[in-house]
């Protein structure tokens, strides 16, 4: 399947490959680094003061790249590369192409971010024991003291934070994966999201007298719990089920003669809005999404033939092929629409809404007492152009 070569956050330059992973920087990030020093320079008036701020907060991001750095190598043992690492002002984020499937694997690959940060204050500690130095838990800071304490402070902030047993955070999926070690791993996830909400409650009630940060890491901690209950939702529901039994087998197609004031037609008239083209003898040639549509129809005019706008390299999936390995192609490579081919011959799409209409359904069969839902019978094909299709 061909990927998208961009990080899903906007605005993320790459700076660089590190051990072959591409490394992006938000450039809010940047912003963040200028009103940094601007802070540390205007009590004083110094230069060397915003300097100073701008270095730590540089060499926490450094730090905040190693942990994701942790996390893409633990996954790389399990054979899961790393898309990207993103740096963010609240952090860093590792695009791992897919979760690890075994409980134990995504214990160690969460374990693996704070464990880098452990070593980080492990190695600062020690170099500051061996320059003499005295200093109790109570004197570390990240706001005051040497560089070198600020930076071993804020590395056990990290650890303790991180490990917080709350999605999004790695302590959320260490709680999960060693839950998924006796529970289903929907369970699982939704006693550990429950989990991480709760904390996030507190969160933003202490965040009201306390500090108001602390509301900004509720609303993440909460907004990221339930995405990865409804991930783990959508998991469970596709796990075993053919792609046969949620694809699309009613829908329309073009020819590559046609116009693009032709498919205006068709979409104006329905609700599909990517579109098969089938040559003369119901072969499949290519493929027109709506975004191709839109952009062609602005660029070139209604009077332009599909046949030079149409998607001819493109995924493809068969009736037999596992949902839950579709939908994880399809998410990150931000496909919306597959065409589903038997030997070769088009026998219907699977789409990203009838993906989710799929798991509506079993959701509420589910609720019903029912373990799983079936299909209906195969319908005789209705053939090609523009007549509906149904699987034979």
């Amino acid at each position: 399947m061909n990927e998208r070569k961009t990080s899903s956050f906007g605005w993320a330059p790459r700076i660089g490959r590190l051990l072959g992973i591409e490394v992006r920087i938000h450039l809010t990030f940047l912003l963040l680094l200028g009103f940094i020093g601007l802070a540390r320079w205007l009590p004083e008036r110094s230069a060397a003061a915003g300097w100073s701020g701008v270095l730590f907060f540089s060499l926490l991001f450094g730090c905040v790249l190693l942990h994701e750095l942790g996390h893409a190598l633990a996954a790389r043992q399990f054979g899961i590369q790393t898309k990207d690492i993103t740096l963010l002002p609240i952090g860093g984020v590792a695009r791992l192409e897919r979760m690890p499937e075994k409980p134990s694997q995504e214990l160690w690959v969460a374990l693996a971010g704070p464990l880098v940060n452990v070593i980080i204050a492990g190695g600062l500690l020690a170099g500051l024991l061996l320059k003499g130095g005295e200093f109790g838990l109570g004197s570390w800071s990240t706001s005051s003291g040497s560089l070198v304490e600020r930076l071993l402070a804020a590395n056990v902030f990290l650890v303790l934070f991180n490990l917080l047993p709350a999605f999004p955070m790695d302590g959320g999926r260490v709680l999960r994966a060693l839950l998924a070690m006796r529970l289903p791993y929907a369970r699982a996830t939704r006693i550990a999201a429950r989990i991480g909400q709760g904390m996030a409650v507190v969160f933003g009630f202490a965040g009201l007298f306390l500090n108001p940060f602390l509301i900004l890491i509720a609303l993440f901690v909460w907004i990221g719990a339930a995405q990865e209950a409804n991930a783990a939702e959508m998991k469970s529901s596709l796990a075993g089920v053919p792609v046969r039994e949620a694809m699309l087998t009613e829908f329309q197609s073009v020819a590559p003669d046609e116009t693009l004031d032709d498919l205006a037609r068709r979409i104006l008239a329905g609700a599909q809005q990517d579109f098969p083209v089938l040559d003369s003898s119901g072969q499949l040639v290519g493929l027109i999404t709506r975004d191709r549509f839109f952009s062609a129809l602005r660029d070139q005019g209604d009077g332009e033939r599909v046949l030079h706008v149409m998607t001819t390299e493109f995924p493809a999936t068969t009736p037999d092929e596992m949902l839950e390995a579709v939908f994880s192609r399809m998410h990150p490579a931000w496909c919306s629409t597959l065409p589903v081919l038997r030997e070769g011959r088009l026998v219907g799409l699977l789409t990203a809404e009838n993906i989710g209409e799929f798991v509506m359904i079993q959701a509420a069969m589910n609720a019903r007492g029912r373990s799983h839902w079936t299909a209906p019978p195969p319908m005789i094909p209705a053939g090609t152009g523009l007549r509906p299709c149904r699987i034979p």
